[in-house]
């Protein structure tokens, strides 16, 4: 830690400008600061545009050729997606750029003044110091298949998300026009679906018989597999429905409504699947991430698009901090506090490692087998959730493992090597 620190500020020499930039929506600010902390610039606005972009470069460069300095660093926070243009033009300048903890700048902005003042001026001038004292981070952007996994995957959970928000809609819906449907479909199959689609309302069932309603839902698009059995239980409950029975008309319309929502989006959702897949396949992590029993193809998806490339990072802790499952505790004098995780990372990351974990000590017999040794151990054993984020720390540790020396994943090695630990203990 110590080491990386010392590298950070060594980076920002006599000869190096340093330029802070306050990110909005619109109009930036940025402040030019020397080695020492002494302002050069004092904070000037800019625009999120192409204009105000060379606006900024041709300032650098005065601002270089004016006070001799050699070299530029410039950094910003990641606030929300409003950087993102402004570090691609600063990629295609050749210019160095990182980024700056927003919880640091607001913790360290009543340093100057004693005062809680906000303002984007200020906020430039505590980035350019921040960045002076070596507290910033560097960024990688995001290139080729990597780019591309980062975006469909961030596309697909917010599908999966309308998605969701429809069944409940489509739920609510039959709540009240029709609750018997629910004994007859539990989820929203091709079946169920169909039957939405075509007789939606308990009255479509009336003076129709099996076959005039299997003819009718033979009809709909996509359906091969018919279940005659559910139809006829619909068909059964309608007499008996407890619906609503009146506003029937709109009610027909909105369900037609949701249900082409539903399949659309479905069917976007199975498109996106399968081209996030073709993707992933063109990266050589894809291989040894799949090799690990219990870890499916959109996992080992929504693990590269977060983390892009696992050979890139040379340590796993570096994957363990991007997680936010580095350990903190809060301890003084006597008393010892208890140790819980940063959450300080990528917090999609860490909710895909405990989704997945689950499933692996279930069914990976060496994670099941480690689970078992944390959580029943005699000398301080784990509690089962506690026992949950040392393993996805594990797997981490694992897959950069897999990823840097090119091997598949051994069961038999783990538990191996378990056993060992076991035997010390």
């Amino acid at each position: 830690m110590n080491r990386n620190m010392n590298h950070k500020i060594n980076q920002v020499s006599e000869d190096t400008l340093v330029i802070g930039i306050d990110i909005a929506k619109k109009k930036h600010f940025a402040c030019a600061m020397d080695d020492r902390g002494r302002v050069l610039q004092k904070s000037f606005p800019f625009f999120q545009s192409q204009a105000g972009f060379e606006q900024l470069d041709k300032r650098i460069q005065s601002l270089q050729a004016l006070h001799e300095k050699s070299k530029v660093i410039v950094g910003f926070e990641p606030t929300g997606h409003y950087w993102m243009n402004l570090a691609a033009y600063l990629v295609d300048q050749h210019i160095q750029f990182v980024m700056v903890n927003p919880m640091h700048v607001n913790r360290t902005k009543e340093l100057d003044d004693n005062l809680q003042t906000k303002n984007d001026q200020k906020d430039a001038r505590v980035i350019a110091s921040l960045i002076r004292d070596g507290r910033f981070n560097y960024s990688r952007t995001l290139e080729g298949v990597e780019a591309e996994l980062r975006n469909g995957s961030s596309l697909r959970s917010k599908i999966q998300e309308d998605l969701t928000a429809l069944k409940n809609r489509m739920i609510r819906w039959i709540d009240l026009y029709f609750p018997e449907f629910h004994h007859v479909f539990k989820s929203f199959g091709k079946n169920a679906c169909a039957v939405l689609e075509k007789t939606p309302l308990p009255i479509d069932f009336d003076g129709k018989s099996d076959e005039a309603l299997i003819e009718l839902y033979k009809s709909v698009e996509g359906l091969k597999c018919l279940s005659v059995s559910s139809i006829k239980k619909v068909k059964a409950a309608a007499p008996q429905t407890i619906g609503l029975k009146e506003g029937l008309e709109m009610a027909r319309f909105e369900m037609n409504t949701l249900i082409t929502q539903f399949k659309s989006l479905s069917n976007q959702l199975e498109i996106l699947s399968a081209r996030l897949t073709e993707l992933a396949e063109q990266m050589t992590d894809y291989e040894y991430i799949l090799s690990m029993d219990g870890l499916g193809e959109n996992t080992a998806v929504d693990l590269l698009s977060e983390i892009g490339s696992l050979s890139r990072y040379e340590h796993p802790r570096q994957l363990i901090k991007l997680a936010g499952l580095t350990l903190r505790e809060n301890s003084s004098g006597q008393h010892k506090g208890q140790k819980k995780i940063s959450k300080r990372g990528r917090r999609k990351l860490r909710a895909i490692l405990f989704r997945v974990i689950l499933p692996l000590i279930q069914h990976n017999a060496a994670f099941k087998a480690l689970y078992h040794y944390y959580t029943t151990r005699t000398v301080n054993p784990l509690k089962k959730k506690e026992a949950m984020v040392v393993l996805c720390g594990k797997l981490l540790k694992i897959l950069h493992a897999l990823c840097t020396k090119r091997v598949h994943f051994n069961e038999n090695l783990m538990i191996a090597d378990l056993h060992c630990l076991q035997e010390v203990a």
